[in-house]
């Protein structure tokens, strides 16, 4: 997609496929949070509250850096989750990065889980996320192919492995 396409659908009132198109550039450079601004203010005045959700994501990530996983759930069967996570950054889990604490236990950290091409991941799939440390800084040694847990409580409940992890600030 080129500027020209994005503003031929505006030139026949295609707001929301114009929105779309600006929201999920993958142009490898990322937008400034001012860009995330517009699009998040654009996406409320046309009622695209799912839309918007996704910018206010987006702009979490230009201020912090991304961290993408394939997540795989354990089947209830074998100890995880009975309901899917919902798609849209609402489940904040915890996470072994392999900190422990002073006394040797793990140091779990929370962040939130966003579900990339799905509205949800069932118990026992496997897909592609995006992960919103509440303490990013913590995060920043993550690097493509390690692997964390994922837990809700003390059991384990997934194993997500690192696909792209990039940094900001």
């Amino acid at each position: 997609m080129t500027v020209v396409d994005v503003r031929e659908y505006l030139d026949h009132d295609e707001w929301e496929v114009a929105l779309d198109l600006l929201a999920n550039l993958d142009t490898g450079w990322r937008p400034p949070t001012p860009w995330w601004d517009l699009l998040i203010d654009s996406a409320e005045l046309m009622w695209l509250s799912d839309a918007a959700a996704w910018c206010r994501w987006g702009r979490w990530e230009s201020l912090h850096g991304i961290v993408r996983a394939e997540l795989r759930l354990l089947s209830p069967t074998e100890g995880g989750r009975r309901t899917p996570i919902p798609g849209k950054g609402i489940l904040r889990p915890l996470w072994d990065l392999g900190r422990r604490t002073a006394a040797g236990d793990p140091d779990l950290l929370v962040a939130r889980i966003w579900v990339e091409s799905a509205p949800a991941l069932p118990p026992g799939a496997t897909g592609s996320v995006r992960l919103g440390p509440l303490s990013p800084t913590l995060w920043r040694h993550l690097q493509p192919g390690m692997t964390i847990t994922m837990h809700e409580g003390q059991p384990e409940v997934g194993t997500a492995t690192i696909i792209e992890a990039s940094n900001r600030r």
